[in-house]
């Protein structure tokens, strides 16, 4: 028999080529629930910013898997005992734990589904599948919810080292050019070991995992929270809370999507539970949902909406300005006043509820360690050490502090 039948090769720009044995876990990318996720932006709108970052959450599950292919192997080789059904559960955790995003990623994340995250809809599409195929999902299961008695496999999944942002971090510095997330994966992988039944690194490894904090720290600074991207996420969201007002209000509103409607005039909750409806609907949905609404609404009668939709089509954002420190009312009132006559200028509405939509503040949050809660642990003379206190340099120590920035998204001729 052609060993060529016997598994499916993808070529991969960041790992090179892929190679994925026909069984369940390709029955399961070639699923329309994981084929979905080529139509999903990794990066939300970061390529407003990064014209090149145009990769899909797709691209991203196969590098994941790839990694964890990978790492169990190399755990294999060093005496770790993983039975063949947890080889497979832990690689079909990895392959499907982003499933569960919406439309551009995190940016719509809260808006759409009430008291919700991506992690439980991954989970709920999940246990659909497992029933589709047979319980064959149940140890994946077991494994994403840590419900496993071997809790390294969660940890390849969950934790501050995981194979999720190895890859993540690798692919998101590619496609946007910030050689500065660059990040040593193999010699992290190679020097991973089981120990008490954790995931520690070899001593030999420390360099490359002080080089993966950085990287994250720097990547969260020039990519996820780069000024711009903040302002296209606010603007997105204020065209979805304008939506939100104007249904709230009565009014009518084409949809060029049926499950995008659905969220929207629904507003359903994942607090109790999240039903098949809910499942079945978002899993119709995609970025392109987003941008066929949208280009809809840029022809409607409603001014603010028209005019929002009209900036985000044409990349006509607002600006981002960093603050010292949270405002005092009086600057509130101050920058609300100018925001008012610059919308007057523009003849669109300027109560209160205009402005919310050309206006906020808010705060971006980052933290490349968390060494009190989810610490990274160095094998060393048979101990396990936790990683800030094992690291030579105390630069590692500054990185486990907390960054919190305070800005404002305002109209650029608004000066603040």
């Amino acid at each position: 028999m052609d060993k060529s039948t016997r598994y499916k090769i993808f070529n991969d720009p960041i790992h090179g080529f892929i190679t994925v044995p026909k069984g369940p876990i390709l029955r399961l990318i070639d699923h329309p629930y994981v084929q979905r996720l080529r139509r999903i932006r990794q990066l939300g709108l970061g390529y407003l910013v990064f014209p090149a970052a145009e990769h899909s959450r797709f691209s991203h599950a196969l590098g994941a898997l790839e990694l964890g292919q990978r790492v169990l192997n190399n755990l294999r080789e060093k005496d770790t005992t993983i039975s063949q059904p947890e080889y497979e559960g832990t690689l079909m955790a990895i392959l499907l734990h982003d499933v569960g995003h919406g439309p551009l990623s995190h940016t719509l994340e809260h808006t759409l589904i009430k008291d919700f995250n991506h992690e439980m809809m991954s989970l709920s599409i999940m246990k659909e599948l497992n029933k589709e195929f047979h319980g064959a999902l149940d140890t994946a299961i077991d494994i994403f919810t840590n419900q496993h008695k071997k809790k390294f496999l969660h940890q390849l999944i969950s934790s501050q080292l995981d194979l999720d942002r190895l890859d993540y971090l690798r692919r998101d510095s590619f496609f946007t050019g910030v050689s500065e997330g660059t990040v040593g994966i193999n010699r992290i992988l190679k020097t991973m070991r089981v120990f008490k039944g954790n995931i520690v690194i070899e001593k030999k490894g420390i360099y490359a995992v002080e080089n993966y904090i950085i990287a994250r720290r720097l990547m969260y600074m020039q990519v996820y929270q780069h000024k711009t991207v903040l302002s296209a996420d606010f603007l997105l969201r204020s065209i979805f809370k304008r939506v939100h007002h104007l249904i709230a209000d009565g009014k009518e509103l084409d949809f060029a999507s049926p499950a995008l409607q659905y969220f929207l005039t629904e507003q359903p909750s994942a607090k109790k539970t999240i039903t098949k409806q809910m499942i079945d609907r978002y899993a119709e949905m995609d970025d392109h949902d987003v941008y066929l609404s949208i280009k809809i609404w840029k022809k409607c009668g409603d001014k603010i909406l028209s005019n929002l939709c009209h900036r985000f089509l044409n990349r006509d954002l607002f600006r981002t300005t960093f603050l010292d420190k949270k405002p005092t009312k009086a600057q509130l009132n101050e920058i609300t006043q100018k925001t008012q006559k610059a919308l007057k200028r523009l003849r669109l509405p300027t109560d209160e509820t205009a402005v919310e939509h050309y206006l906020g503040f808010e705060n971006s949050y980052s933290e490349a360690y968390k060494y009190k809660n989810e610490s990274i642990w160095i094998l060393e003379d048979e101990k396990a050490i936790e990683f800030s206190k094992a690291a030579e340099t105390k630069n590692i120590i500054a990185l486990t502090e907390p960054v919190v920035k305070h800005y404002c998204v305002h109209l650029k001729d608004i000066s603040i």
